[in-house]
């Protein structure tokens, strides 16, 4: 029996993403040119976390003090 396949979909983890790449989407996001869900769909980024996750790692904003 054959396993479906979906033709153009790839299944993306976040070690796909270069780091240029993330600080590209950072810097997109916080100079205000895109939101989060924004570039989500423009990049292809399939969950939401990820996204949150490169702005808490390579982002200017204090998520301690959340200023």
């Amino acid at each position: 029996m054959e396993s479906p396949t979906n033709k153009g979909y790839v299944k993306r983890t976040q070690k796909d993403y270069s780091l240029s790449f993330k600080l590209q989407v950072v810097e997109e996001i916080e100079s205000g040119r895109l939101e989060r869900l924004e570039a989500s769909h423009k990049y292809g980024i399939q969950a939401r976390s990820t996204i949150t996750q490169w702005l808490r790692k390579y982002g200017n904003f204090d998520w301690e003090n959340l200023s």
